[in-house]
Parts: structure tokens; C-alpha cells; sequence
């Protein structure tokens, strides 16, 4: 097999050599086939199956906040954490459960908030969720 180099004698060889592009585009071309497997997993969610009938009436939302200093106030009121408790056990035998809002101060101990969690959880309360997520 030969290998022209030159257009003839004293002339010079106009094409553009393909070695190097080839070499990148095979790289490259490798490169996707071993990365967008990876790319394509997916991740199996569990999520609750639809409600065709949504509640007539709006959920008993009850408002608990903890400040900065580890007050704990349920509806506006401040209480401490065994009067909580008591409300709570009281609240979760409504039927259907109250919603918990629960706004935490963003100096606020988690020693606290997660006691809060604690005691809500271990007495019967499952509708929890946090708001002013915005501060953080």
C-alpha cells in the first residue's frame, strides 16, 4: 500500500489530514457510550395513589412554633413541653387528623425541633409539615 505525500515534483500536498479528527470523534464517541448509561438511571419513587374525592372541608390546622430561645408555643399560646404533650395525645384521637404547622426559628436549637418531631410522631400525629422553609 502506498502513501502519496506530494502533489509531484516540487508540489505540495493540499488535503487535510483526517488521523486526528478521526482519533477525537472515536474518543469521543466512546466517551457517551460509557456515560449515558450512568446518566439514565432512574430513581423508584413510592408515590401515594391518587384521591378521587377530595375533603369537603378544609383540615384543623394546628400551628406550633418554637423560638429562637426554645419557647414552644401551640396556636399562638406558649406552653411548655409536657402541657404539649397533653395536646397532642388530646388532638390525635380527632378523627380525621389535624394538620401540624410547624415554624421554627432559624437560631433555634434542633435539640428542640427534633424533640418536637419526636413527641408528635410517638403520640399518634402523622399530618406534619414545615413552613417559612423560605428563611433558610
Amino acid at each position: 500500500m502506498a502513501m502519496n505525500v506530494g502533489g509531484g515534483e516540487g508540489g505540495s500536498y493540499s488535503d487535510i489530514n483526517m488521523t486526528p479528527l478521526i482519533d477525537i470523534m472515536l474518543v469521543l464517541l466512546i466517551i457517551f457510550i460509557i456515560t449515558i448509561p450512568v446518566m439514565t438511571h432512574a430513581v423508584k419513587i413510592d408515590n401515594p395513589p391518587p384521591n378521587p374525592n377530595p375533603p369537603a372541608q378544609p383540615p384543623v390546622v394546628i400551628n406550633v412554633s418554637i423560638d429562637f430561645d426554645g419557647t414552644l408555643m401551640w396556636n399562638g399560646v406558649a406552653v411548655d413541653r409536657r402541657t404539649m404533650q397533653g395536646y397532642i395525645a388530646q388532638e390525635s384521637t380527632n378523627v380525621p387528623q389535624p394538620e401540624v404547622h410547624i415554624k421554627v426559628d432559624k437560631f433555634a436549637k434542633y435539640e428542640k425541633v427534633a424533640q418536637t418531631l419526636a413527641d408528635l410522631q410517638s403520640r399518634g400525629l402523622k399530618k406534619i409539615g414545615f413552613v417559612n422553609n423560605e428563611l433558610f
